[in-house]
């Protein structure tokens, strides 16, 4: 029995069902059970690591994140926040300066827990679901220092970062079937009573 633990990109995979119109309607996602669609049964699942962070500038945004936050733990799922960093960005066309939002720390969090949980022998093998190439050191760097643990590399929907395929043990691919039948109900009870309900923005 091998020990497993999953570390997903939550904003990779975000804005790989945001930007492909038949795949919106799965934001709703549960990943606990998601990353079950990708073990053996003979496998231990011990933990889902969910990796994110609050669009603060945007009110709405985050009180829907938040509730989604509240589902995902209510199933298992640990979540560390990065941040959202303000930038200042000149438009090439006019020159005139704008202020922008740049995500900030995920792929170093990925990084830093990866090879952490590495070092206390926390799991035998780890899946990475991301498209970002900016884990392909962290990757090589657990490998080389751990080579009796496995990595393996599941690319959300359209990802096609062949380079970071290469870089883990093995990869996986995301199908749609998996997102279907991975969906949180539309109503949710949670463990302290609470009920919290799929955001219409999302159906």
């Amino acid at each position: 029995m091998n020990k497993i633990i999953f570390f997903i990109d939550g904003f990779n995979l975000y804005h790989a069902l945001l930007n492909n119109p038949a795949y919106n309607k799965y934001k709703w996602l549960n990943y606990y059970r998601l990353a079950q669609c990708y073990i053996a049964k003979k496998d231990d699942l011990i933990d889902v690591y969910w990796f994110t962070a609050l669009a603060i500038w945007n009110k709405d945004k985050v009180k829907r994140h938040k509730i989604y936050i509240k589902a995902l733990e209510n199933a298992g799922v640990k979540i560390v926040r990065g941040e959202f960093k303000k930038k200042t960005r000149k438009c090439r066309i006019c020159h005139k300066s704008y202020s922008s939002y740049e995500e900030k720390q995920t792929d170093v969090n990925m990084a830093l827990y990866l090879f952490k949980l590495a070092i206390q022998d926390k799991f035998d093998k780890a899946f990475l679901i991301s498209g970002d190439s900016d884990l392909i050191p962290s990757i090589k760097t657990v490998k080389e220092t751990f080579p009796d643990k496995q990595i393996t590399v599941i690319l959300p929907l359209g990802g096609r970062s062949e380079s970071l395929k290469q870089s883990a043990d093995s990869y996986m691919k995301m199908k749609e079937k998996h997102l279907q039948s991975s969906q949180f109900p539309e109503t949710i009870i949670m463990k302290n009573g609470e009920i919290i309900t799929k955001p219409k923005e999302w159906e």
